[in-house]
């Protein structure tokens, strides 16, 4: 019998994750490269930490940045373990190669006032007479309001959009209208049981997502620390 090449390995891959729900649309590109260059370089026998890192450092662009290597050495990862079951000296790569990638940063999250000055700063924009200020205005607005992604709200149709339920239809299943998480403590909600529901209003693949944006706001953080200290209290008096 002979032995899969790394592209037919690949794709069987790909196929797999992909009956688990996996959207692969970039490590899709990047495992197809990776074949590929394997093929090309006439590699033979187990994937080793160094076929992987010489391919992570012939990046497009001709990057010098470890960190770009990084990240492109990183998609390989998943592969490489489940590749393991069909060949166990199947090496997988670690962070000790490049250096580990920096933290994800905190998101910056608008308050009212700069809202209200962004959206001012867009409707002056000109030329004028014209519609560009209007447009961007209404834009901004329709982000800051609704938490749509940009791609989101550019490609609304017309039949997206119902004024008498004030519901907007966004394609692929995913819906938004005005929200404001933080009322959820205020109203006593449990919000670990109602983020399920808010990650997939919002389209997150993952609920971890979710919670990393919900930390950076202030009010959140606040009022989940008063809700902490009651409960705490609670508890000391029961047990008093």
């Amino acid at each position: 019998m002979s032995t899969p090449t790394m592209r037919t390995l690949v794709e069987r891959y790909l196929v797999e994750r992909r009956r688990l729900g996996f959207d692969l649309r970039r490590p899709a590109y990047a495992l197809r490269s990776f074949a590929c260059h394997v093929g090309a370089v006439g590699h033979r026998g187990p994937l080793t930490v160094e076929i992987m890192a010489d391919w992570a450092r012939c990046d497009s662009h001709g990057s010098t940045d470890p960190r770009t290597w990084a990240r492109r050495l990183k998609q390989l990862r998943s592969f490489a373990r489940w590749l393991q079951q069909f060949e166990p000296r199947t090496e997988v790569p670690d962070d000790a190669i490049f250096g580990r990638l920096p933290e994800r940063q905190a998101p910056h999250i608008y308050s009212d006032q700069e809202l209200v000055d962004l959206l001012a700063a867009a409707r002056r924009l000109g030329p004028a007479p014209g519609l560009r200020g209007v447009v961007f205005e209404t834009l901004f607005g329709l982000i800051g309001s609704c938490g749509l992604r940009v791609s989101e709200a550019v490609g609304l149709r017309n039949m997206d959009v119902d004024l008498e339920q004030g519901m907007l239809t966004l394609r692929r299943t995913k819906f938004g209208k005005s929200r404001q998480v933080m009322l959820w403590y205020a109203q006593g909600v449990d919000v670990d049981q109602a983020m399920l529901a808010l990650s997939t209003y919002v389209g997150h693949v993952n609920v971890t997502n979710t919670y990393w944006y919900l930390s950076a706001v202030p009010e959140l953080i606040a009022l989940a620390a008063q809700r902490f200290e009651s409960s705490m209290h609670r508890s000391e008096v029961s047990h008093a």
